[in-house]
């Protein structure tokens, strides 16, 4: 498989590029980079030794997938030129992820660039739109945040588990989601011993999680979402508080998951009184879940962990490709968590 890189130089540019580099079917033919064009990506990332493409500001040649890694509001124009002209693009940006124009426009406060490719747009949750991704030209990579919230809600929500109206999703990410830019909000100093919410009732990730969980729902809802950064590169915990639907039993919510993932490569329920730490899946694809139903509270406690740059970025646009290819999923994604 020839692919291609737009936004090469930036974090999720980089895990895309290690984790190609380790796919045995995939070659890297391409690498575009507006602000470093020209430039060995040697120069930039010393740690990925090898044979590169030159960064280019170039339009890309005709490969079998491209991976657009630009900032959302930027992606959308260089992806819309590439399938006019017959190519197939997976976009990690929001660009294409929510399906109404107008949603994307409250919340990103921008028109959308390229509306008329929404509704051929596929959301890239492989465990959910395996047969649709497989199918589609167009693969809209899911949010860091929402992956996790999504892996652990849509199930039970689905099943009808759940109280729609009740949900809330405290969530926190390692400093590396916020990218590569500079700002003094991400200094060492800033940082370091440290912990903190940011967009609340305002973060981009809100819609997306909402259009996904009404769609398994079958009715509109509406989620209290908080994030919160954590003093770390990587990872994101999410924990999760919901009312189950009367007579549910945590074995019922329990079996509701073991059903809807069974023979899933990348979700791994953990054992009863495991709770999911963000070293478990430290720089790999792999999404660790628990969850208990608290009798004193009647609430339902979830939680769920990733890392954000593997499955909340690269590592599922991978994945995604393996789909879309014909190739199995963990083709190229077989690394484990880093431990310590």
């Amino acid at each position: 498989m020839k692919v291609g890189v737009i936004g090469a130089t930036g974090y999720t540019g980089h895990e895309l590029l290690r984790l190609l580099r380790g796919h045995p079917e995939a070659e890297v033919v391409f690498l575009g980079s507006s602000g470093s064009a020209g430039r060995d990506l040697r120069e930039i990332y010393p740690g990925l030794p090898g044979e590169w493409p030159e960064l280019t500001a170039a339009e890309p040649p005709p490969v079998d997938i491209l991976f657009c890694a630009l900032p959302s509001g930027a992606a959308a124009e260089r992806a819309a030129r590439f399938l006019a002209a017959g190519g197939k693009v997976i976009d990690l940006s929001a660009d294409f992820r929510l399906r109404d124009p107008a949603d994307y426009e409250v919340w990103y406060k921008w028109r959308h660039p390229a509306p008329e490719f929404l509704p051929e747009a596929v959301y890239g949750l492989p465990e959910f739109y395996r047969a649709d991704i497989a199918g589609a030209r167009l693969v809209a990579n899911p949010g860091c945040y929402p992956t996790a919230a999504l892996l652990a809600l849509r199930p039970l929500l689905l099943a009808g588990l759940l109280e729609p109206a009740s949900i809330i999703i405290d969530a926190a990410s390692g400093v590396s989601g916020a990218g590569r830019a500079l700002s003094p909000d991400y200094l060492f100093t800033e940082i370091n011993e440290n912990f903190k919410p940011y967009g609340v009732t305002s973060h981009r990730h809100t819609p997306e999680i909402e259009q996904e969980l009404s769609a398994a729902a079958g009715q509109k809802l509406r989620v209290s979402f908080t994030p919160h950064l954590l003093p770390v590169t990587r990872g994101i915990l999410a924990t999760i508080y919901a009312r189950p639907r009367p007579g549910v039993s945590e074995a019922d919510l329990r079996q509701c998951w073991e059903q809807a993932y069974e023979g899933e490569h990348f979700v791994v329920l953990l054992p009863a009184g495991v709770w999911p730490q963000t070293k478990f899946a430290f720089a790999s694809n792999f999404v660790f879940l628990q969850l208990k139903l608290d009798e004193r509270t009647g609430r339902v406690v979830a939680a769920a962990a990733i890392d954000n740059l593997v499955r909340g970025a690269a590592g599922q646009a991978v994945q995604n490709m393996n789909v879309m290819c014909g190739r199995p999923e963990e083709k190229g994604l077989e690394q484990l968590g880093l431990w310590p």
